[in-house]
C-alpha cells in the first residue's frame, strides 16, 4: 500500500539538504541510504536519498542529484510516499489508520453517528474526524472515548460523549 510517510520542508544549509516532517513510525527503516521515495506531485521523483542524518531534532536528508540549496528549495511541501507492507496483529488490538477509514461509528446505545474520513494525528492524541449529517464530528481517539474496534465488521463504537456532540 503506497502511503504518506514524509513532507519535504525547507532547504538546510547550501549543500542540497531538506529537512523532513516525518510521517511515519519507522523513520529508521523508510529513510535510509539508497532507498527511493515516490513524490507527490510525481513530477519531483522518485527521489533516491543520498544521505541521512539528525540535526537539532530534525531529520535531514540529502537526494541523488541535489547538490546545491536552489535545487533542495524546489522541493519544499513535496510529499514523500513508499509502498508499505501493512502487517497488523487485530489479535493484540493493533491496525493502521487506514483499515479503520471508512468504518461506521455508533454510540454505545447503538445510534449510528457516521463513518470515520479520517485521523488527525494532533500533539495531545490522534482524533477521528467522523462524516456526519454533511459536517464532521470530532472525537479523542483514546479508550474512554472509543472502548471497540471491530476492523473485520468495520465498526466502531463510542461513549461518554457528554460535550462532544
Amino acid at each position: 500500500m503506497l502511503l504518506t510517510v514524509g513532507r519535504i520542508g525547507r532547504a538546510h544549509g547550501v549543500r542540497g539538504e531538506v529537512t523532513v516532517e516525518v510521517r511515519t513510525d519507522t523513520p529508521e527503516s523508510r529513510f535510509v541510504p539508497g532507498a527511493t521515495l515516490i513524490t507527490d506531485p510525481s513530477t519531483f521523483g522518485p527521489l533516491k536519498i543520498e544521505t541521512v542524518r539528525e540535526h537539532n531534532g530534525r531529520l535531514l536528508l540529502c537526494f541523488e542529484g541535489l547538490t546545491d540549496r536552489n535545487a533542495a528549495e524546489t522541493l519544499r511541501n513535496v510529499w514523500l510516499l513508499s509502498n508499505v507492507e501493512i502487517a497488523s496483529d487485530h489479535s493484540s488490538g493493533e491496525f493502521h489508520i487506514t483499515e479503520i477509514v471508512g468504518s461506521k461509528v455508533f454510540t454505545d446505545g447503538g445510534e449510528e453517528l457516521g463513518k470515520v474520513k479520517d485521523v488527525l494525528s494532533l500533539p495531545s492524541q490522534d482524533t477521528l474526524v467522523i462524516s456526519r449529517n454533511g459536517g464532521e464530528l470530532l472525537i479523542p481517539f483514546v479508550k474512554h472515548h472509543v472502548p471497540e474496534i471491530d476492523i473485520a465488521a468495520r465498526r466502531i463504537i463510542v461513549s461518554n460523549l457528554e460535550g462532544l456532540l
